[in-house]
């Protein structure tokens, strides 16, 4: 085992931290503008990944504090689309899913070898949004 670089660990928490925070607006805005036929199972899809967004930040900051770090009080930049189809939201949100991806491998490569909670949580934080991204693929799968 190697030693854990808390400051960096800590830094990329924050940042996934921010990021899940920004999924909750993300997700939370998507479900109220969905409209049409789909609309109800759609909303319910959205609604929940807004939920787990929040579940997210929130063992997150748990894990930052735990570190004897500090949670930030802010959250990811996000850029407003204004396209509110069903095929632009759900792009939209794999986009979204695939960058939450991108920011938990970094954060493994951080905290592999130095300690296994971590590397094992963030493990399992890539195989859920690995299998966001499978569910939001064949979601589009229609729209081709």
């Amino acid at each position: 085992m190697r030693e854990l670089d808390s400051k960096k660990t800590i830094e990329l928490l924050n940042t996934v931290m921010e990021f899940e925070l920004a999924g909750v607006v993300r997700y939370t805005h998507y479900s109220l503008m969905v409209t049409g036929p789909n609309r109800i199972p759609i909303v319910t899809f959205l609604k929940a990944q807004a939920t787990e967004s929040l579940l997210h930040a929130q063992q997150v900051g748990e894990i930052v504090t735990g570190l004897d770090g500090h949670p930030n009080l802010k959250i990811a930049q996000m850029e407003e689309s204004h396209k509110h189809s069903i095929k632009d939201i759900l792009s939209e949100s794999l986009a979204h899913e695939t960058k939450a991806l991108d920011l938990y491998k970094a954060l493994l490569d951080v905290v592999t070898d130095a300690s296994i909670y971590l590397e094992e949580f963030v493990r399992g934080m890539i195989g859920q949004e690995e299998l966001h991204g499978l569910e939001l693929k064949k979601m589009l799968r229609d729209f081709s």
